[in-house]
């Protein structure tokens, strides 16, 4: 926090292509997403300017360790990652759907818990440990990455694939034909926060918090959230079901 006082700058990680959180203009060089306008939001109540440096979601943490980087945004917390980092407060919840084949009825999570149900997920992700905590019965495919996970749903190889819903909905947008769109019961979400280095400090986590608490009170987390999956991943506000909540 000294630094960026001294400074007035903000440095935070930013990932080409991971739309909506990022998007990086190839032209202009200008920076759009979820992250992008939270980071301008934060640092204009530092009274500080954004300096964007390009890293991967497997790179942030050592980008935070070493210093590289102030803050993450769209980290998900986990006791891992909570060992040599630390997080803000929720900035908002990632709900876990099921894009299954057509004609593939899923209205809870119980009836995907099942031998013969094919479920493919994204090895080591959020996804990954979903499934292993709640499908234990269920036939689960661990692959590669999340776009072989749908590959192998379009090829007719699995039934359903484990997504939260900001990615869901972006895939079904472009490639509506991979499946259907579920929010089985009861509904389970991933907590998304703001990675910060570990100090002994907390000036930075507290100031970061306070920040969070007021844009979520004006209801400025959920507007930016439904800005950009409009703007960068072609998704209207429309296309999200009643009960899910940022």
């Amino acid at each position: 926090m000294t630094r960026v006082q001294r400074t007035k700058v903000l440095r935070v990680g930013a990932i080409a292509g991971a739309i909506p959180y990022f998007s990086k203009d190839l032209v202009s060089g200008k920076w759009e997403g979820f992250g992008p306008d939270f980071s301008e939001s934060l640092a204009k109540k530092f009274g500080a300017k954004v300096e964007y440096v390009e890293t991967t979601w497997g790179n942030a943490v050592l980008d935070l360790q070493s210093n590289k980087i102030d803050a993450m945004f769209g980290m998900a917390p986990t006791p891992a990652r909570k060992e040599v980092v630390n997080f803000s407060d929720t900035l908002f919840d990632n709900t876990y759907t099921a894009v299954c084949k057509k004609g593939f009825p899923t209205k809870s999570w119980e009836q995907l818990n099942a031998p013969e149900n094919k479920i493919v997920v994204d090895v080591g992700s959020s996804h990954d440990q979903l499934a292993t905590r709640i499908l234990p019965k269920a036939d689960v495919q661990r692959l590669e990455n999340s776009g072989s996970a749908t590959l192998a749903l379009q090829a007719g190889r699995a039934d359903c694939q484990i997504l939260v819903i900001l990615l869901a909905q972006p895939l079904l947008a472009k490639r509506a034909n991979v499946g259907v769109m579920q929010i089985p019961t009861p509904i389970y979400t991933a907590p998304v926060s703001i990675g910060l280095r570990k100090e002994a400090d907390p000036a930075m986590q507290t100031a970061v918090n306070a920040w969070l608490g007021e844009v979520r009170a004006k209801g400025e987390v959920r507007s930016v959230i439904l800005k950009n999956m409009e703007k960068l991943a072609g998704v209207p506000a429309s296309a999200f079901p009643s009960e899910i909540k940022f």
